[in-house]
Parts: C-alpha cells; structure tokens; sequence
C-alpha cells in the first residue's frame, strides 16, 4: 500500500483508468475536460512569477567569478551537446511525427496566438515589451524572460556595491513559495490527469495510446543516439577505451532510472568520476557541479520533442523562427537553474504558452512523464560524467592508471553541496525538471 503513495505511480494509475474510461464511454467524456482544464489553469497561473523569480535569483546571485579555461571548457562543451541534442528533437520529431497521430481541431485561445512578425526585426522587437505588465498579464514569456535577465544583472551589480541582499532574498523566497503552491497543485494531478485523458480519448479513441508509445519511442531514440554520439567524441578525444564505461556508469545509471532526479544522483556522480574514471578532483568539482543545473540534455531532447509534439498534435505549422526559439528555450531552461521533481507540466505549459501551441495534448505528456523522466535523468547524468572527461582530457587531468583499473584514488566527501563543491559558481534555481 505505501507504493501507491508515489505520486508517478498515481498519475500512471489515473492515466490508464481514464483512458479506459474515455474509451468506453465515448464522447460523453467530454464532460470531465472543465476539470482537467481547471488543473491546467493552477499550473498555469504559477508559470510567470516561477519564471521571473528563478531568471532574477539565478542572474542575481551569481559572483562573477570565473575559473578560466575551466570555465570555458565546461560552458562550450554543455552548451554544444545541449544545441544537437535540441536539432537531434527537431529531426526526429520531423521524421517520426509522434504528435500527428492525434490532432486538436478547436480554436486556439486568442491570448495564446503571438502575434505575426513581418520580417525578423520584428521578431527581435517583439523580445522587449514596451509595459513588462502588459506581458505578464497576457504571458507573453519571451519578453518577461529578457526583462528578468535584465534586473537580475542590475540586482547583481547592486548587491556587489551595497552588500544589500534584501531584494535578492526576496525573490528568492517568492520562488520557494511559488513552488510550494506547485507542489500543492500536483496532489490534485491523478484527478486532473483523468479527466484530460478521459475526455481526449473519448474524442480521438485509441490513437491516444499509439500517440504516447510514439512520443516514447522518439524521445528514447534520442537519448540513444546522443549517447552513442558522447561516447564516440569522449573515445576519440581522450583516447580511452569506451568498452570501460558501462561498469564505471552503472552504480550511478542505476540510482538515476529509480529516483528521476540529476540531484540525488549527484555525491555517487562525484564520487564514480574521481574513483573511477579519474577525473581530478578539482575538475570534477566544478565541472559536475555546473552539469547538474546546465547538462540537462536528455531534458533539452524532451523539451524540444513536446514543443513539436504539441505543435503536430495541434495541427499547427510552426515557422523556421518560431521552431528556433522553442529549441532556444529548450537550452535556456536548463541554465541557472536546479532540478524539480515532477515539474514537468509547468515546462509543457510554458513552452505551449511561449508559442502559442495547444494545451489538449499536454495530459497525455504529463501521463507518461514518469517514462521519459527515466530517459531525461539516464542521459543528463551520464552525459554529465562524459562531458568531465573531454573537460578534464584536454588538461591532462584524467588519471589513466585509475581509468584502467591500475590504481585506486579516494574522492573527497561525497556529501558535498553542488553549491559547495563548486569553485565559486553561484547557487543555482530553477524550472527544470528531471
């Protein structure tokens, strides 16, 4: 009975049970959707604050102290992996189309159409809103996002010359507030998540279950070939034998498939780097430390596939723009920030509301994140692991002797903060999640 407690294995069990229900009843179903869009609005009414509260504390606390070429390494390495793993979506999702199978013929809501730039001067101005409440009001996340990159420097140069964190810290209590409502949402979501599910299989039938098996087979296939793509850089920048990977990944491999989350794996991630791969510890440190919030990406890959998820389920046709900024916002949620367990409809509902994609289809998402929360943990820790490698390989601080098995090393303790074990990189907040 304490199984049944697990909040996915709730939402897994209401997911079944109202597809079954809608299947059965037909489109009397259709009745329970104002339920489901109910749990939609709670979450969305949370997504602008969220957002304009972790952009500010993340750019605010940050000391503006660097680590070099570490540093440098660090960035373009997780920044390059998170930019193909964003094109990889995109081309999959073109081939695979896992969101045709179910199209939404309704009207999109008017608030969630942007309006139609004329050329890309337009679409640059449109980045700055002229009344940042305006922008707010209608959620419109691109310009709230830039203003809050904005007064989060001017907060951070404020608070280095007057030592003043008051602002700083109230932004940073707004987010943990805003979460905590989150947090109380989701008790609700196995009801939320029926009635959705309820009503779109009534409507659509069983291509709701073909569609979430696509959706599913596409985000694995990813995560497959950007791991083999890792593995195949790490081998021929280094010069080690990939065949040793698989018994140095699996202690942490294994702890990230069962909890779904980069943070927990995390002291086991530190520890396997420097005892088994050896990787020093001062790479290792930093290096891994910035992973857990940047190197999401198995979640840039599942990102970038709901954005076309959506978009195909929704019948609408994206613009080369608009298929850019839904894999810039895919990267940029994973920077600054850390990890939130189950905060996978407040990223859906976000990107739908940033593109003004439909919300329909995002119950089925949510049904089966549990599924690709497994795959988007998989690959961030992992990758997170190899990225330390080429980082470490390219100043000769991987110790081959360790690597093969030759020598033993201790790590430092494994209880560590990330925040801690990082050489003065600021804490981090976040939308993301595992």
């Amino acid at each position: 009975m304490k199984a049944l407690r697990n909040p996915a294995l709730q939402i897994g069990i209401a997911a079944i049970a109202g597809i079954a229900f809608g299947l059965i009843v037909g489109d009397w179903a259709s009745n329970l959707k104002f339920v489901g869009d109910l749990f939609v609005r709670l979450i969305q009414m949370s997504i602008v604050p969220l957002v304009m509260a972790s952009v500010i504390v993340a750019t605010g606390s940050m000391s503006g102290k660097g680590a070099g070429r570490l540093a440098l390494r660090t960035f373009s390495w997780m920044i390059g992996f998170s930019v193909v793993a964003a094109l990889l979506a995109w081309g999959l999702s073109i081939l695979i189309r896992p969101g045709s199978g179910m199209v939404f013929d309704g009207e999109l809501d008017p608030a969630l159409v942007p309006p139609e730039p004329t050329g890309w001067q337009d679409t640059v101005l449109a980045f700055v809103s002229t009344n940042i409440f305006d922008a707010m009001s209608t959620a419109t996340m691109v310009p709230i996002i830039v203003f809050s990159l904005l007064f989060g420097a001017a907060l951070n140069a404020y608070v280095a010359t007057t030592g003043n964190r008051l602002v700083l810290s109230f932004f940073d209590q707004l987010q943990q507030i805003v979460l905590t409502m989150i947090r109380y949402v989701m008790y609700i979501a196995p009801v939320g998540v029926f009635c959705l599910l309820a009503a779109l299989a009534g409507d659509v039938g069983f291509a709701v279950v073909t569609t979430a098996l696509s959706y599913l087979g596409t985000t694995l296939l990813g995560v497959v070939i950007l791991l083999v793509l890792f593995v195949t850089v790490v081998a021929l920048r280094t010069r080690l034998s990939p065949w040793r990977l698989p018994r140095k990944l699996a202690e942490q491999t294994a702890i990230a498939v069962t909890t779904t989350s980069s943070a927990v794996t995390y002291p086991t991630v530190l520890r396997n780097a420097v005892e088994k791969v050896g990787i020093s510890q001062r790479v290792a440190n930093f290096t891994l430390s910035v992973g857990l919030t940047m190197g999401s990406y198995g979640a840039v890959l599942n990102y970038t596939i709901v954005v076309m998820f959506l978009a195909q389920a929704g019948d609408v046709s994206l613009s080369t723009g608009q298929i850019v900024l839904g894999m810039a916002l895919a990267v940029l949620l994973n920077m600054g920030t850390i990890t939130v367990p189950g905060g996978f409809p407040v990223v859906a509902m976000f990107l739908a509301t940033s593109l003004g994609l439909p919300f329909e289809a995002v119950g089925l998402l949510i049904a089966v994140d549990w599924f690709t929360g497994i795959f988007r943990t998989f690959l961030n820790v992992n990758g997170d692991t190899l990225v330390a490698m080429l980082v470490a390989g390219a100043s000769d601080e991987i110790d081959r002797d360790v690597y093969n098995g030759r020598k033993t090393v201790v790590a430092a303790s494994d209880d560590t903060a990330p925040e801690e074990a990082a050489l003065d990189e600021p804490r981090k907040n976040t939308v993301t999640v595992e």
